[in-house]
């Protein structure tokens, strides 16, 4: 099924930068080959369900591997099973 997400991965206990992880996370993401668009407070994904929940996982455990002990996720789903659409096309729609 193909959605639209909005994923945010938190590093808990690291200190007040989290900037390191984020760029090892924003590596992942952009080799995963799913459209995926940065925002200041997490990324927007466009792909299929199984890939995107996959992609999460593997970000959990390259934090894991960076010694993160603790992260904080949330990961927001969209639907539309009428037709397809993207994410561009959804701005679009609001221009």
């Amino acid at each position: 099924m193909k959605v639209s997400a909005d994923l945010c991965i938190v590093p808990m206990g690291v200190g007040p930068s989290v900037s390191p992880y984020v760029r090892e996370i924003k590596g992942i993401i952009e080799s995963s080959g799913l459209t995926a668009t940065m925002h200041p407070n997490g990324t927007n994904i466009e792909g299929e369900l199984s890939e995107i929940c996959a992609l999460a996982e593997r970000c959990e455990a390259k934090l894991a591997e960076l010694g993160v002990q603790r992260t904080f996720f949330t990961l927001i789903f969209s639907t539309r099973r009428d037709k397809d659409q993207s994410m561009a096309d959804k701005l679009t729609a609001v221009s």
